[in-house]
């Protein structure tokens, strides 16, 4: 999850605006290329994970999402960035919160709100 701060303090009656504020990030990203599929209302849908916190994740897609879309997956998380002796596998329950696109991809950030690791 994301909050947005000023970089420098706005006036107390002037509206905020887009210039001079900066995300702030809760939790720490990495940059991890995994295949899922997101299981939505609305069908099963292939991704590439492009990086994973605690709290979210970033899929490239080749179709848009829209925000709000509630989905499932699940992720082999490998070994080597756990500390692990073996990778493990989590499904996980979130939704969409944004989404973008361009002549290239579709990105779509979403809320990692449940998850649970498969027992081995």
């Amino acid at each position: 999850m994301s909050s947005l701060k000023p970089n420098v303090p706005a006036p107390s009656d002037a509206a905020p605006r887009a210039i001079g504020w900066q995300e702030v990030r809760c939790a720490v990203r990495f940059p991890l290329a995994l295949p899922v599929v997101l299981s939505t209302e609305d069908g099963d849908i292939a991704a590439l994970t492009r990086n994973i916190s605690a709290s979210g994740v970033l899929f490239v897609l080749d179709r848009a999402l829209r925000v709000g879309l509630e989905i499932q997956f699940s992720m082999r998380m490998p070994r080597a960035v756990l500390g692990t002796p073996h990778d493990v596998l989590v499904h996980c329950k979130g939704r969409v919160v944004r989404c973008s696109s361009s002549h290239k991809e579709h990105l779509a950030a979403a809320t990692i709100d449940e998850y649970r690791f498969a027992e081995q």
